[in-house]
């Protein structure tokens, strides 16, 4: 096959993964600013009756919890909500970080190794701080498929880098 054709199919496929990865960040982010109505049509959508949570078992009693959490948080110090809103902004400029890897992929390579090291990181940090903080075991196990899912993207990008670099 001749190398331009070869380097353009690898260039595009760096690109569509990594605008995959793009919009995966961007969505994860912006679900963080609607959370008390994300969870409220959640509770509506499983049909968990929240004002007894006593008669719930597993996820729908945690589901519970937290939506009073939540609701009883935004009612009385809706200040708390801005942390939320700062975890959105966070996930959206990490994906316009992602567009100097879109433009120029061997130069930026970088960016894939640091959010591989990122997605690794959030195991340790979903089982520390998910203790701490009391979450269950099995909602820490969803926090960190965030990482496990995120990861497998980010090794086939760097594999398309790699053989994009040999060319």
């Amino acid at each position: 096959m001749n190398k331009n054709v070869e380097q353009k199919q690898l260039l595009l496929k760096i690109r569509l993964v990594t605008l995959f990865f793009m919009v995966a960040l961007v969505v994860s982010g912006i679900t963080a600013f609607p959370v008390e109505t994300g969870l409220r049509f959640i509770m509506q959508f499983l049909n968990i009756d929240g004002q007894n949570p006593e008669n719930l078992n597993g996820l729908y009693r945690w589901l519970a919890f937290v939506y009073e959490g939540v609701g009883t948080t935004n009612a009385q110090f809706p200040f708390i909500a801005y942390g939320f809103d700062w975890l959105a902004f966070a996930h959206i400029a990490i994906a316009v970080a992602f567009i100097g890897l879109y433009r120029e992929p061997v130069r930026n390579k970088w960016l894939v190794t640091w959010a591989m090291i990122c997605c690794v990181g959030i195991i340790p940090l979903a089982l520390i701080c998910g203790a701490i903080r009391q979450i269950p075991f099995l909602w820490q196990l969803i926090d960190i498929s965030f990482g496990v899912f995120g990861i497998i993207p980010l090794i086939y990008l760097k594999s398309l880098i790699s053989k994009l670099e040999k060319i």
